[in-house]
């Protein structure tokens, strides 16, 4: 029973299919009779019209082509311009076939008016598109601002363009376009009350990239997050270490925070801290700690270095060196102090110059200038006196 209900349903299937082809090729539910003769022949004359409008339309693409590639270094035109105008006549040639095909298959007059208009509207927003952003890096190039406000700038751009060609595109079928907008702004505003914290990192982003406080490439600390900015994107700021870390940091704390950019300049300083023992010659040690600043690739020689006293304290003379390196030297920032301190103190000891450290020392006080005190003996009592004469006598007898 099952199965002949199944047979059943695929057979009314197929009936459906059948009655489908058979209107849609000019037959008649009501005669129940179909002219195969007459609609075999139109239908074949249609196909070879078709055929006919396509090969012509295929050839004039092929024509254009052919002259585009023979004139391009004729007419100066460079590979990207030379691809942008091959896709537009593909882009034509693909049109121009879809009408010829439409206009064969008795589609209305007005749907053939709609498709031709839309096509042009999408093909000029195409090319505004393809050219968008060229236009950008010109024209931030000519100002100066950095890339990632082009990326930013090329983004909301294509969105817009896209927004502003399927709106046209959908004018000429007849849409209301002012609903839809409308529509729009409503879903926007719902979306907007949903994901506060995204727009307000979006538009710190936006904010970040316009004051240009750090640029991609900046050594930055954020948050006692040190590291080079190696994105800055519209909801999150990225930042690697020197540890080979990548810290995300949302654009909202970033512009609630307080930023030190270590490279915004052409060259920084940085400085370390020496000691020499009190007995040790000053000028001696200033010397040997410039010349080691002098052999030091990392370390520049303008402006120049010093090494200065910065305190004399409990267990020596501290020296506070500071030195100047350029703005790619802070990455490798503490291995270029180890090494120098390293040097420093090789520098020292070749020097005789002595590194103290925290120690005690014992003076004990000479006999003849401050003779020792012993203690004396405590005085003999009476008993004690005649036992040891007693035990004297004893002994002589």
């Amino acid at each position: 029973m099952a199965i002949a209900s199944i047979t059943e349903f695929f057979q009314e299937i197929a009936r459906d299919l059948h009655t489908s082809l058979y209107l849609a090729i000019g037959g008649s539910i009501e005669e129940g009779t179909l002219d195969w003769s007459s609609k075999s022949v139109e239908l074949v004359s249609t196909g070879i019209k078709i055929l006919i409008l396509l090969a012509i339309s295929g050839f004039m693409y092929w024509l254009a082509i052919y002259v585009l590639k023979k004139s391009k270094d004729r007419i100066r035109l460079n590979e990207r311009r030379a691809k942008i105008a091959r896709s537009i006549l593909r882009y034509i040639w693909i049109v121009t076939s879809i009408i010829a095909i439409m206009s064969q298959l008795n589609f209305e007059p007005d749907t053939i008016k709609a498709t031709a208009k839309a096509s042009t509207w999408a093909g000029i927003y195409y090319v505004l598109w393809t050219s968008s952003g060229q236009i950008v890096h010109k024209i931030l190039q000519h100002y100066g601002l950095n890339a990632s406000i082009e990326q930013l700038l090329k983004n909301i751009l294509s969105v817009l363009l896209l927004v502003l060609g399927l709106a046209s595109v959908m004018a000429q079928f007849g849409f209301d376009i002012v609903s839809l907008v409308a529509g729009l702004g409503i879903a926007g505003l719902a979306v907007g009350f949903a994901a506060q914290s995204t727009l307000a990192n979006f538009i710190a982003g936006i904010t970040i990239l316009l004051e240009q406080s750090f640029q991609v490439g900046d050594w930055v600390n954020i948050n006692d997050n040190e590291g080079r900015v190696v994105v800055i994107a519209l909801r999150t700021t990225h930042i690697l270490t020197r540890d080979n870390i990548t810290v995300i940091i949302p654009n909202s704390n970033v512009a609630s925070s307080e930023v030190t950019n270590l490279t915004s300049k052409n060259f920084i300083r940085f400085d370390i801290q020496m000691r020499i023992a009190f007995e040790d010659d000053i000028d001696k040690a200033r010397d040997e700690i410039l010349q080691v600043l002098s052999d030091s690739e990392a370390v520049l020689n303008r402006p120049e270095s010093s090494a200065t006293v910065a305190e004399i304290g409990e267990y020596g003379v501290y020296f506070i060196v500071r030195f100047w390196v350029k703005p790619a030297a802070v990455a490798r920032m503490p291995k270029i102090k180890e090494d120098l301190r390293e040097n420093i103190k090789r520098a020292f000891d070749a020097a005789d110059i002595s590194t103290p450290y925290p120690h005690m020392r014992l003076l004990m006080p000479r006999e003849d200038v401050y003779p020792i005190v012993t203690k004396p003996k405590p005085l003999a009592t009476t008993a004690q006196t005649v036992s040891e004469s007693l035990a004297l006598n004893k002994d002589q007898h």
